[in-house]
């Protein structure tokens, strides 16, 4: 039997002050390369608090052995279950039931053609059974404005890289 869990006392208000980022939770995540030398390929991810422990590799699409957990998985559960938190939110402030609402995240990796680098796609599937989309459709996109990840993918993310020897 699973242990009941609150969920979390976030709001939608404006209970912040200031015209600048203020973070409200910080983590960090150190991957090293394993045999590889390849983060990506024979990986490992450790979060600080040791919570999130685990081998990364290539998934065979990319010519790996598929035989651990990739960037993009990570990444997808992470905007699923971040959207899907939003989402939760602004359905119990409208006096709903979020318990049947599900978020399906595909992430695909390919080439940029516009540089050759890479880039990533994602698409986001809500799944709420019985609901009328015309309820559904203003708290989804609600739900979009205040994700941080969508936030992200649409207006990128600000980002530093620091080298440290």
């Amino acid at each position: 039997m699973t242990e009941w869990t609150p969920s979390p006392n976030l709001s939608t208000d404006k209970d912040f002050e200031g015209e600048t980022f203020a973070p409200i939770y910080t983590t960090t995540v150190t991957v090293s390369g394993g045999m590889a030398s390849h983060g990506r390929a024979t990986g490992r991810a450790r979060s600080g608090d040791g919570a999130l422990d685990l081998n990364l590799r290539m998934p065979a699409e990319l010519g790996g052995d598929g035989q651990g957990t990739n960037p993009e998985q990570l990444f997808a559960a992470g905007i699923a279950a971040c959207f899907h938190g939003a989402l939760s939110l602004v359905t119990r402030q409208a006096a709903l039931d979020p318990a049947a609402i599900s978020v399906e995240a595909t992430v695909a990796f390919g080439r940029d053609p516009e540089d050759g680098g890479y880039l990533l796609h994602v698409d986001l599937e809500v799944k709420w059974p019985d609901i009328d989309l015309a309820v559904a459709a203003p708290l989804v996109e609600k739900a979009d404005s205040l994700c941080p990840y969508t936030k992200m993918a649409l207006r990128g993310t600000p980002t530093s890289i620091r080298l440290v020897s």
